[in-house]
């Protein structure tokens, strides 16, 4: 059976791939439970310098497993893992990133898409919340923008992602524009490396320490809603739900 997350590690690199085509690598328990394994070992590997977080597919994340999600804190445990990582997190999309898969996304230190990517905070169309991924996203996202992408639901390009804060950068060749911030990286010391990112990540991480269980309990309370049921039930059954105008 396939694992959802593979591992790799070169030149101080270790990359970490999400790898669950069948639901478009989706926050599953098994895909969340792996992630934060894969990267806890990173994390002990000396040789780590950074972690390169990709995929395989043409979505990096469509957000909650409907079928099959990860625990609200679960998720939530997984952010602040990646927030307080001893290493910078580099995000590289080349695909589709929807509703939790943004959180993800958001918490990296440094993210860089290609030109087929887009993105949507979908859930307030499946009678969700985004709330635990608001957490690491509001701290960096311009606060209009964010109103505008967490109420509507439209989704956006990468041009508008960096724009808004969500990507350092995006590119036509995504590997060629993050080839230097990887060289970047390989060179800073390490001890300098992880001093300086708990300094960056400090609003995020104060954030997710003070908001996140009342977060995880929005979260849970939204998803087991009636009005979520029909939600999710109406975009298995490709029709609008029945609130729609």
């Amino acid at each position: 059976m396939t694992r959802p997350v593979g591992a790799a590690r070169a030149l101080g690199i270790t990359t970490l791939t999400l790898d669950s085509p069948a639901n478009r690598n989706a926050l599953s328990a098994d895909l969340v439970g792996e992630l934060r394994a894969a990267l806890a070992a990173a994390a002990a590997d000396p040789g780590t310098r950074a972690v390169l977080l990709t995929h395989t597919g043409n979505t990096f994340c469509a957000g909650a497993d409907l079928k099959s999600p990860c625990e609200p804190a679960d998720f939530l445990a997984l952010l602040r893992e990646i927030a307080e990582l001893p290493k910078p997190v580099v995000a590289r999309v080349t695909g589709h990133v929807r509703a939790g898969g943004l959180g993800l996304l958001g918490v990296c230190d440094i993210a860089a898409a290609g030109p087929a990517s887009t993105y949507a905070f979908t859930e307030t169309h499946l009678g969700v919340v985004p709330a635990v991924i608001s957490a690491p996203l509001l701290p960096r996202l311009d606060p209009r923008a964010a109103a505008r992408y967490f109420l509507t639901a439209e989704a956006f390009d990468a041009a508008e992602a960096v724009r808004i804060g969500l990507l350092t950068l995006h590119a036509q060749d995504v590997d060629e524009a993050l080839a230097p911030v990887l060289a970047g990286l390989r060179k800073a010391g390490p001890g300098a490396l992880a001093a300086t990112k708990e300094l960056l990540t400090a609003p995020v991480r104060a954030v997710l320490a003070a908001e996140g269980g009342a977060l995880t309990e929005l979260s849970a309370h939204h998803f087991g809603s009636a009005e979520a049921r029909e939600g999710i039930t109406a975009r298995f059954e490709r029709r609008d739900p029945s609130w729609a105008l």
